[in-house]
């Protein structure tokens, strides 16, 4: 059988955007791909997948899965037929991007000093109180360069018109970058003349970005400032790539018992004795930072780091306190923020969201339930959600009960119907619905965006659920020349 057939087999729903196909033929950015896996049979693009999974599996590119009950390491799913996005809708994405990225880190600025947005009435004073996330040790808090958000991952997701809608920001420890790095280096080993021959943009300059941001950080002006990045350990979900890209920028992997503060200043215990830290890129959360000031069991974090930050005496990436601006409930008031800070329009629109601790948006969700997903304000990794069209009466009474006890924990979504992509599952070219999370550094000289991001995909047939934790998978993220 040779691949022209896997094209007839593949069928898409006349309502869902597809990546690769409209009115029956296939887009232009596919054209010379779909050309390319048509001159290979079957048994060849079985052997290409089989070399894929084997190079997962020897690389250990794994993911953690808490609630599954096996064995917690998961070799992270791959498809191999790239998502391709054009050159236009990069640039379109990339400007969204930008701008919202502006605004979010100007919004930080602004709660954590002055608090004007919430003077002129813009977003609620009880919204911003009642977050969890909300750090009043990060008030007046000098950050270098007024930058809070050195790294973000921003979750985008197409409708059935093809239009780009911004489905959640990802401003603390952002996860995934290092899957976007592997899945490409995968499709350089299994499809070798297939990039260079799409002039499918690089996104290997991810950590050489990073460190050159990171260095820039350093409050000693030393030529080799010391950074380290810290993790929680091997038990985190993301370890893999905390490991991953500590060595692709040639950093020191630490954990909080390798750290210690004397004198408001950070060291880390080497065998020749301690060394002063200048920059750390943290994946410990905000709360297990520093047992001192947050949660005083925290076997995480390291005693008196708060005071070492204070005193301007260690950069931190990203900076504390960031959670308020990427709590689902404030993401309504993301685009008022664009026009009060930025007075311009939003180029990215935001997924039509109700806030259910008001009382008609409210009943408008639960008289509309079966269209809806509700999701908690504070959750992520696809934990704590309703999907309304998939769940039985029993579990909707029960999640109803739950959003009245504390309804400021909820916000709720219109189901949207995500764009398909073609993967190629048991010897078939077969439609899955994806989503996109494009990462962006914001450094001193502004913010760079790699060309690509993490394409994530629902592996079940039907599902509209994209996150590993759910049984997602990823795919390589091309972005053409």
């Amino acid at each position: 059988m040779q691949t022209s057939e896997l094209l007839q087999s593949y069928l898409v729903d006349a309502n869902t955007w597809d990546e690769m196909y409209k009115d029956a033929s296939v887009r232009e950015q596919y054209k010379k791909a779909v050309e390319f896996l048509q001159q290979l049979s079957i048994e060849e693009l079985n052997k290409k997948e089989e070399l894929a999974k084997k190079l997962f599996m020897s690389q250990g590119i794994t993911f953690t899965v808490y609630s599954s009950g096996e064995g917690i390491e998961k070799i992270f799913p791959f498809d191999i037929i790239p998502r391709i996005i054009t050159s236009s809708e990069w640039d379109y994405i990339e400007k969204g991007i930008r701008q919202r990225l502006k605004a979010l880190n100007l919004f930080l600025k602004d709660i954590y000093s002055n608090q004007f947005i919430l003077k002129d009435g813009i977003i609620p004073t009880e919204m911003i109180y009642s977050c969890p996330h909300y750090l009043r040790e990060m008030y007046n808090f000098p950050v270098p360069y007024d930058i809070y958000v050195h790294i973000s991952g921003i979750d985008l997701i197409r409708n059935s018109d093809g239009t780009f809608y911004i489905l959640e920001d990802n401003l603390r420890t952002p996860s995934g970058v290092s899957y976007m790095l592997e899945n490409r280096e995968i499709t350089k080993r299994i499809f070798p003349d297939l990039l260079p021959n799409n002039a499918v943009r690089s996104v290997t300059e991810y950590p050489n970005i990073l460190y050159r941001n990171l260095v820039s950080l350093s409050p000693r002006q030393i030529k080799n400032p010391t950074i380290v990045l810290l993790t929680p350990g091997i038990y985190n979900s993301a370890y893999f790539e905390h490991t991953t890209l500590a060595r692709l920028m040639g950093v020191e992997l630490v954990q909080g018992s390798d750290l210690v503060v004397d004198d408001h200043k950070v060291y880390m215990k080497t065998t020749t004795g301690l060394q002063q830290v200048d920059v750390i890129y943290r994946r410990v959360d905000d709360e297990f930072l520093d047992p001192l000031v947050f949660n005083p069991g925290s076997m995480l974090g390291v005693a008196g780091i708060m005071s070492a930050y204070r005193k301007g005496n260690v950069a931190i990436v990203n900076a504390l306190g960031n959670g308020v601006a990427d709590d689902k409930a404030i993401y309504t008031f993301v685009p008022a923020m664009i026009r009060y800070y930025l007075n311009e329009e939003p180029i990215l629109k935001n997924v039509p969201t109700y806030h259910l601790d008001r009382p008609e948006e409210r009943e408008h969700v639960f008289n509309n339930i079966e269209s809806m997903v509700i999701k908690k304000t504070n959750e992520s990794g696809g934990y704590g959600m309703l999907m309304g069209s998939a769940a039985s009466s029993e579990e909707i009474i029960k999640y109803k009960g739950e959003v009245l006890q504390n309804p400021r924990e909820f916000i709720a979504q219109p189901i949207i119907s995500l764009s398909s992509s073609p993967c190629y599952m048991n010897g078939k070219l077969q439609p899955r619905r994806v989503d996109l999370r494009p990462y962006a550094l914001f450094g001193p000289d502004g913010i760079e965006i790699v060309p690509g991001g993490l394409t994530r995909v629902a592996l079940r047939e039907g599902s509209l659920v994209v996150n590993s934790s759910q049984g997602g998978g990823s795919k390589d993220t091309w972005v053409l020349g």
